[in-house]
C-alpha cells in the first residue's frame, strides 16, 4: 500500500474508532452529553452564556449529577463563520451524540443550523437568541427576549411611559434581520396607533463616523431615537450627537448595550438612554431575584452580564426538565420531555419559559426598564415592575 493510501486508511480507522467510542459512552450509565454552539472568537463574541451553563452543570455534577449520571458539556466555537457553525453542530450532534443543545449564543448559529436540528430531531435551548431563525424554528427556543421584542418594548416605554413624540429609528441591518425589525415596529404601531417620524435602515455596523446619520435624524425633527446597536456603534452615535450639540434627544436602545463598560464610556447621554433589560437587571446588586445566579457566577469568575444570565437560565431550565424523566435520558426522551414540559416561572424573567410543541418560539415578552443619565456612569432602575408587550 502506498504511503498516501495508508494515511487515508489510518485516518478512516481512527475516525470509525472515535465514532464508536462516542456512541458507546452515550448509554444509560455513561455521561449525558449536552452541547452548544457559540461565538467564542471572531468579531463579536458571547462567551459568558456557555460559561454560565457549564457552571450550572458543574454544580449539578458535584451534587451527584442527574439520576447518577454526570453532565458532559461541550461548548464549541463557531468563530462567527457559517462553515464553522455548521461543522460545530455536526460535531456535537452527529459525532458526540448530544441529547440536546443548551446555552448556545451566536449571531449566526440558528440561521445556519435550524434545518439540521430538525433533521436530527434534537432541540436547542439557546442562552441568547439573536438572528430571526432563533425565534421562528420548531426545534429552537431561546430563553431571552431577543432583539425584536426588545425593540417593541423600548418603543412602548418611550411612547407610553415617557410620553415621547416624534420617535425615529436608526437600524443597523445584518443579513435578513430587516423584516423582523420592521415587524417589531409594526407591532408597536398596532398597539399604540402611532407611527415613526423617520426611519433609516442604512446605518452600518462598525461605522467610523455616524455624523451624517445623526444630522439627517435631527433635521427630520426626531425627539427620540430607537437604535439596535452594538456597544461601540452606540458610543459613536451618542458622541456624534453631542458633537452636534444635540443634547435633548432621548435614546431608546436594546439590551445589547446594557453593560457596565458601556455605562463607564458614556458621559453625555443626552436626555437619557433607556433599555428594557431582558432579565432582571444585574446591576441591581442587592436584588434577591439574581442572588443564586450572582453567587454562582462570582464563584466561577464569570462576568456578570445579560449573556451569563441567559446561559444560567437555559441550563437551570434544562436540569428541571430532565430530572423529571422516567427511564433513560436520551435525545428522544429529552425531546419528548421538552415538548411536553409545563411552563417554568423564575424571578429573573417576567415571562414563564416553556419549549412546547410550537412551530415558533418567541414567547418571552417582558423587559425591565432601566436608564442611564448624563454624568452618572451607572444604570438605574426606571420601573418597579416588568414592562410587558400586551397580548393580542
Amino acid at each position: 500500500m502506498k504511503p498516501a493510501r495508508r494515511l487515508v486508511a489510518l485516518a478512516a480507522v481512527v475516525l470509525l474508532a472515535t465514532a464508536g467510542c462516542a456512541g458507546s459512552e452515550s448509554g444509560s450509565s455513561g455521561p449525558i452529553v449536552v452541547g452548544s454552539v457559540n461565538a467564542l472568537s471572531g468579531a463579536a463574541t458571547f462567551p459568558e452564556a456557555s460559561q454560565a451553563a457549564k457552571a450550572v452543570f458543574d454544580a449539578a455534577n458535584a451534587s451527584g449529577g442527574v439520576n447518577g449520571r454526570q453532565i458532559q458539556y461541550k461548548a464549541l466555537d463557531d468563530k462567527g463563520d457559517p462553515a464553522a457553525a455548521a461543522a460545530a453542530a455536526r460535531e456535537v450532534v452527529g459525532r458526540d451524540e448530544a441529547v440536546a443543545l443548551v446555552g448556545s449564543s451566536s449571531l449566526i448559529e440558528c440561521e445556519i443550523n435550524n434545518k439540521y436540528y430538525e433533521q436530527q430531531k434534537i432541540l436547542s435551548m439557546q442562552g441568547i437568541g439573536v438572528d430571526p431563525a432563533c425565534f421562528s424554528s420548531p426545534n429552537i427556543a431561546p430563553v431571552n427576549v431577543g432583539p425584536y421584542h426588545d425593540m417593541t418594548l423600548t418603543l412602548l416605554y418611550g411612547s407610553e411611559t415617557l410620553k415621547l413624540n416624534d420617535i425615529c429609528a436608526l437600524l443597523e441591518i445584518a443579513g435578513n434581520t430587516l423584516p423582523s425589525y420592521q415587524a417589531a415596529i409594526d407591532e408597536w404601531s398596532a398597539i399604540t396607533g402611532k407611527k415613526l417620524r423617520y426611519l433609516d435602515a442604512t446605518v452600518p455596523y462598525g461605522g467610523s463616523d455616524y455624523t451624517s446619520y445623526i444630522v439627517k435624524a435631527r433635521n427630520a425633527g426626531c425627539k427620540a431615537i430607537t437604535v439596535n446597536p452594538v456597544e461601540p456603534d452606540s458610543i459613536g452615535q451618542l458622541k456624534a450627537a453631542a458633537a452636534q450639540g444635540w443634547n435633548d434627544v432621548t435614546w431608546l436602545l436594546l439590551t445589547s448595550v446594557y453593560s457596565e463598560n458601556y455605562a463607564k464610556a458614556i458621559t453625555n447621554a443626552g436626555a437619557g438612554v433607556y433599555v428594557p433589560a431582558e432579565f432582571y437587571p444585574f446591576t441591581d446588586t442587592t436584588s434577591p431575584q439574581n442572588k443564586d445566579w450572582r453567587e454562582l457566577m462570582t464563584k466561577n469568575n464569570i462576568p456578570l452580564t445579560s449573556f451569563s444570565q441567559g446561559g444560567y437560565l437555559a441550563a437551570k431550565y434544562f436540569l428541571d426538565v430532565i430530572r423529571g424523566i422516567q427511564g433513560d435520558i436520551t435525545r428522544e426522551s429529552v425531546t419528548k420531555a421538552l415538548r411536553e414540559m409545563k411552563p417554568i416561572t423564575d424571578p429573573m424573567v417576567g415571562t414563564p419559559y416553556v419549549f412546547g410543541p410550537g412551530q415558533t418560539h418567541h414567547d418571552n415578552t417582558a423587559g425591565w426598564p432601566i436608564k442611564l443619565t448624563s454624568g452618572t456612569n451607572k444604570w438605574e432602575l426606571a420601573a418597579d415592575d416588568w414592562l410587558r408587550i400586551p397580548k393580542k
